[in-house]
């Protein structure tokens, strides 16, 4: 929902303006399938407990992201589907997104100054809750923070699946979230890990990450874990096809109003296999009662201390050129960049 202390204006020149305590903010609004534009809020001086942040850097999700640019999520979904600082409805025009980073402007003194990861959609000034914000550790920088919401993913999926020293996991689909799974199962001790991407060009990613990449004629068979990235049916067969006996798939694609089919035949009820869903919006059942959101995301920051990871953010697209090029990074096979403001 809109902070009650800002407005909309839709079509409005972009602008910088300090008026007063008034800042003048713009961002992304998607207005109707496969289009947005940039709109501008006045934001009014945050009240106590709220910060106002300048932003860096935010990420897109060619997953998520994509089905509500192109009005992809079912109604039935709209209230589970909500970004945490969404503005508007998924019916259109709705401003989402859920992973920047900037410096902290206005609010409390001890935070003035530092640098946060807050899970609020594209906009180059915005004011959030202090109990939202994560502050980024000098270790991490601001623009390989941005990878913190996919990272968290990730490590909740680990959580969900129980992996553990000694697995062999294969992961089906070498997007970010794919990316960043393999990666954090490679440093399990004693895992035999692989990612599997029909695209080629996708090796490079995972040879940055020290995860072996493989193709589908040179799968790797029998996985105790298999997680599925790739929202294809295509890759949900493959992940199923790859593990081993009592072996699970761990099914971490959203697939929107897209119906997805699943071959349960051949040997999926002799090999005794498990399909498993995993959603970043609960923390998994085995760390729920000790770990709260909180706490999870800023052990999914921590994991961002390696330059490695620098590989999945190397491209970028200026805000200001955002609206424009959208329809080219919607229909790109290369990672999503990431927007630099």
């Amino acid at each position: 929902m809109h902070d009650p202390q800002s407005s909309s204006e839709p079509n409005a020149k972009p602008s910088r303006r300090s008026q007063g305590q008034i800042v003048v903010a713009r961002s992304l609004w998607y207005v109707k399938p496969g289009v947005a534009e940039l709109r501008t809020e006045r934001l009014a001086q945050p009240p106590p407990g709220q910060v106002r942040i300048a932003a860096e850097y935010s990420a897109i999700s060619r997953g998520t992201e994509r089905l509500v640019a192109f009005g992809q999520v079912p109604e039935s979904e709209w209230s589970r589907m909500r970004a945490p600082l969404q503005a508007g409805e998924f019916s259109f025009p709705v401003k989402y997104g859920y992973s920047a980073t900037g410096v902290i402007t206005a609010g409390a003194d001890k935070l003035v100054g530092k640098r946060a990861f807050v899970l609020h959609p594209h906009q180059d000034h915005f004011q959030a809750p202090e109990t939202m914000l994560a502050v980024l550790p000098d270790s991490v920088p601001s623009r390989r923070g941005v990878l913190a919401a996919n990272i968290e993913t990730a490590l909740n999926a680990h959580w969900d699946a129980g992996t553990t020293l000694g697995d062999r996991v294969l992961v089906v689909g070498a997007g970010i979230v794919g990316l960043l799974t393999a990666y954090l199962a490679r440093r399990i001790a004693g895992t035999e890990v692989a990612i599997l991407d029909i695209d080629p060009s996708r090796a490079r990613y995972a040879e940055a990450l020290g995860v072996p990449f493989v193709t589908p004629s040179d799968v790797p068979r029998d996985n105790r874990i298999v997680f599925h990235a790739s929202a294809t049916s295509a890759g949900l067969d493959a992940a199923i096809d790859a593990c081993a006996f009592e072996g699970s798939v761990v099914e971490m694609s959203w697939y929107g109003s897209q119906p997805v089919t699943v071959k349960l035949g051949g040997a999926f009820h002799s090999r005794r296999l498990k399909i498993v869903s995993s959603q970043v919006g609960h923390i998994a059942p085995s760390h729920r009662a000790q770990v709260k959101h909180a706490d999870r995301l800023q052990r999914a920051i921590a994991l961002l201390d390696d330059d490695r990871l620098d590989a999945l953010v190397a491209d970028e697209v200026h805000f200001d050129d955002l609206p424009a090029e959208l329809p080219r990074i919607w229909q790109s096979s290369d990672l999503p960049p990431i927007i630099r403001y």
